[in-house]
């Protein structure tokens, strides 16, 4: 079984929930600051799955790694890799398929509702209207012949598909134990208020346990593909 491939930017944005239902051997690497990073030819792995980060999805000179995380994922799309893109994962992929990023169009951290707007094998587990963890303030359109799949009115894509990608702007991938380590990461919570953090982690003890048994269930979707790619 060939692995996936998870490209991470942040040691506390790992994968999460999204390795437990992968069942396969997963190859974790961050090339973030790397000119010339050395990736894995498609060939070789299963998938590809990437994380969140605090950077902007476009800052190329900052984070010269960006632009190979891209062009890795219009790769991968065209040659019909399962790919799971996790919000700066999801706005690199929108940024590859030919979309552009919108900078601080409004922050939305914390849990509250999304609008499933179309049918998805892995996001419909979720439901129509599922109380998700938010945490960005950039935003992304949506890419030429992408399907609109979620969406909240300050941030109009939540959550699109395009072939055999998956982009969600918000984090299903957190468990319990996850969300406390982000809560007590300062470049995390260095902005918000200490009333704001205790909201935060009041509402994941209500809904964390609703949606990390939907997220084990949608991830395992999604690693459904991933082993059919073999």
């Amino acid at each position: 079984m060939r692995p996936v491939l998870i490209l991470t930017h942040a040691p506390h944005e790992g994968p999460g929930l999204i390795a437990n239902g992968l069942d396969t051997p997963v190859r974790v690497r961050t090339v973030l600051d790397v000119a010339e990073p050395r990736l894995p030819a498609l060939d070789d792995v299963s998938g590809v799955v990437v994380m969140g980060g605090a950077m902007d999805a476009d800052d190329l000179t900052g984070h010269p790694g960006l632009a190979a995380e891209q062009a890795l994922l219009a790769s991968a799309v065209e040659a019909d890799v399962p790919v799971l893109g996790i919000c700066l994962g999801m706005q690199l992929l929108a940024l590859a398929l030919g979309s552009r990023l919108r900078r601080r169009t409004g922050t939305e951290i914390g849990f509250a509702p999304v609008d499933v707007v179309a049918d998805d094998p892995v996001l419909g587990v979720f439901g129509s209207r599922p109380n998700v963890l938010h945490w960005h303030s950039d935003s992304v359109d949506l890419p030429p012949g992408a399907t609109l799949l979620a969406s909240t009115e300050l941030t109009p894509v939540q959550a699109f598909r395009a072939g055999s990608a998956l982009g969600l702007q918000f984090h299903p991938e957190l468990d319990a134990g996850m969300l406390a380590l982000w809560l007590s990461t300062p470049d995390m919570v260095g902005q918000l208020a200490d009333d704001e953090i205790e909201t935060i982690r009041a509402a994941g003890a209500e809904q964390l346990p609703i949606l990390v048994p939907a997220a084990e269930k949608a991830f395992s979707v999604f690693g459904q593909r991933v082993r059919a790619r073999g």
